[in-house]
């Protein structure tokens, strides 16, 4: 499934060209603009791994990673430092951060720490599945029929891991667009559907279709049964 990011960030004009970029890169991503609700969101929802500015409102980036910590929470956190701080560095990997960024900071080394440290995160899902007559390659993010790669941008991509994950049961629009987009996300009603049907287009001529219940939502499904 798409990775999930938390973005706990108060300058929200750096927050949105972040979010901009994760979305672009196929992360799904949740904004939190201030301590408090950052540190709610975290404990309630979850993420695969947070990004935190050290300096927020209400509760800062500092407390929110040893409250994390403290309950047990072994979420990977990048934490976002303003430049030469050290002291914000030192403060943040001893409460438990496992990365830090210094700003300002160019997007491609933002997606390299955060790739590095969603790697370090047991898999579940083997790096290779088969569904029908596709192959899914987890490691090299890439669709196969029969040898024949299959060209999915991010988007459609991360759309079809997630109806993978989720095979034989049906998938409402509003969980499909949290997932891809980020719980709250502004995303239209038509997107998700414009999205599944690039998708479906995509996937014309193999085994695999993605079925529609009106009114409850899609599910994948292979033809075996």
């Amino acid at each position: 499934m798409p990775v999930r990011v938390t973005l706990i960030e108060d300058n929200l004009t750096l927050a949105r060209g972040i979010e901009n970029a994760l979305r672009d890169q196929g992360y799904a991503v949740d904004h939190l603009d201030d301590g408090r609700s950052g540190d709610e969101f975290l404990r309630t929802a979850g993420c695969d791994v947070a990004v935190i500015d050290v300096n927020l409102p209400t509760m800062s980036g500092i407390e929110i990673i040893r409250a994390l910590r403290a309950r047990g929470d072994a979420t990977p956190v990048l934490i976002l430092t303003a430049m030469g701080k050290t002291s914000d560095r030192v403060a943040g990997l001893d409460a438990g951060a496992d990365d830090y960024l210094v700003k300002p900071f160019e997007m491609a080394e933002l997606f390299a720490r955060l790739r590095a440290l969603t790697r370090r995160r047991p898999q579940l899902a083997p790096a290779r599945e088969t569904v029908g007559d596709l192959v899914f390659d987890r490691e090299q993010r890439m669709l196969y029929q029969m040898g024949r790669q299959i060209d999915l941008p991010r988007r459609e991509l991360a759309l079809f891991e997630f109806l993978l994950a989720q095979k034989g049961r049906l998938i409402d629009k509003d969980r499909i667009a949290d997932t891809l987009y980020g719980t709250g996300a502004e995303v239209d009603a038509n997107a998700v559907e414009l999205l599944i049907s690039r998708l479906r287009r995509k996937l014309e001529g193999t085994s695999v279709t993605i079925r529609t219940a009106r009114g409850l939502g899609y599910m994948l499904d292979d033809g075996a049964a």
